[in-house]
């Protein structure tokens, strides 16, 4: 018996003018999840499509693309038109979208908006309560699974930067039923520990339901009850997890976060050495502002002459003697012409001047007598002229 073998480019192809054949499968109308949504930088839409039970792959060109009028994005629900048709060169099916309208959220997008609210209303996003990042770690945690390429991404931007670094890592399950309570357990296990002085929490990139754990609220509350400081670098760049939210720092992919953590070394270096030269310069600068004061000083004449400023000195307390002095003698001779005055004054006011011209003075008892009437017969009396003292008695 001879056998046709056929290739596989051909059953492929056989298998998609089957496809093409059918009127239903050419205009199809159907609903469900968006999953997996990737928005190629050419424009075209790649995203699974999926219920309950199961799945389909889609693409939607930008021909295409362009009349939408909502961003799609996973968790999304939508009802697409398209052609199920095959692409012989993977050998799998998948619907060429299209047109696409939206069909409400799914219900894990629901669960997500519906804890954020939740926790954002609750404080646990508030920008008081997140932790400074330290600026030169010792020691990096990491929580992530000890396969793939999200931990040997930390560990080379991390060591390249700072080959110092020591980094911790404590494997936990990233996806999957069980993982969130692991990471939320493995988050007390390094603060009760105080193994590291940063954690990082990390995985790749996914659909929302890989992404799930760390949008589940036993991780949100954990991270927020950390007293260590905790980096989430969870999915691509364009993914956001309630655990971007609450930690302390968000990093766009696990290799971001290596580098938000990790200072380089390099740099560091470059600074240091750059702070020394400014030091260095600061120094010259001010040694020679004192070094120019220093020679100000200097010519000054105090230091040029320093028993200058004492003979001027001595010559100004010579001044002031000869000034006082001239003051005393003048002071003296002023005062002896007016005591002069005084005296001739004194002197012509006095009753004994009066003996010179002839006068006596009578005297009784000591007393001056000034009438007859002070007189009695016998009474002794003295005469005072001006030579001397003479002795009377009154006769009548």
């Amino acid at each position: 018996m001879e056998y046709n073998p056929i290739t596989v480019t051909e059953l492929n192809l056989y298998i998609k003018e089957r496809f093409s054949s059918d009127e239903y499968l050419n205009n199809v109308l159907i609903k469900g999840e968006i999953s997996n949504f990737k928005h190629h930088y050419t424009g075209h839409m790649y995203f699974t499509l999926k219920d309950e039970n199961s799945l389909i792959k889609c693409v939607m060109f930008k021909s295409y693309t362009n009349n939408l009028n909502f961003v799609p994005k996973d968790g999304m629900k939508v009802i697409i038109l398209g052609t199920v048709s095959v692409y012989e060169r993977d050998g799998v099916y998948q619907i060429y979208c299209k047109g696409m309208q939206e069909d409400g959220l799914g219900s894990l997008h629901v669960a997500y908006e519906e804890l954020k609210a939740k926790l954002e209303k609750e404080g646990l996003f508030d920008e008081a309560h997140k932790k400074p990042i330290p600026k030169m770690p010792k020691c990096i945690g990491v929580l992530t699974s000890n396969t793939g390429a999200v931990i040997r991404d930390i560990i080379n931007v991390s060591t390249r930067r700072n080959p110092n670094v020591n980094i911790k890592l404590l494997p936990v399950p990233v996806q999957g039923e069980g993982a969130a309570p692991k990471i939320a357990k493995a988050i007390k296990i390094m603060n009760e520990l105080n193994m590291v002085d940063v954690i990082i929490i990390a995985r790749g990139g996914g659909s929302l339901e890989d992404l799930w754990p760390f949008n589940e609220e036993i991780v949100a509350r954990a991270i927020y009850d950390s007293e260590l400081p905790v980096i989430s670098a969870v999915g691509h760049e364009t993914d956001f997890s309630i655990s971007d939210f609450v930690a302390d720092l968000r990093a766009p992919t696990p290799s971001a976060a290596a580098e938000l953590a990790v200072p380089n070394i390099s740099d560091i270096i470059i600074k240091l050495n750059n702070y020394d030269l400014r030091y260095k310069n600061a120094l010259k600068k001010k040694i020679e502002v004192m070094r120019l004061r220093y020679e100000k000083c200097m010519m000054n004449r105090v230091f040029r002459n320093p028993l200058q400023g004492i003979q001027d000195r001595y010559v100004y307390i010579d001044r002031l003697n000869k000034s006082m002095q001239t003051s005393v003698t003048s002071k003296i001779h002023t005062s002896k012409t007016k005591m002069v005055e005084l005296i001739t004054k004194l002197d012509n006011l006095s009753p004994l001047k009066t003996l010179t011209r002839g006068y006596s003075i009578l005297e009784k008892d000591k007393s001056v007598i000034k009438s007859v009437k002070d007189l009695s017969k016998g009474d002794q009396i003295n005469i005072r002229l001006i030579d001397g003292i003479a002795k009377a008695k009154i006769c009548e």
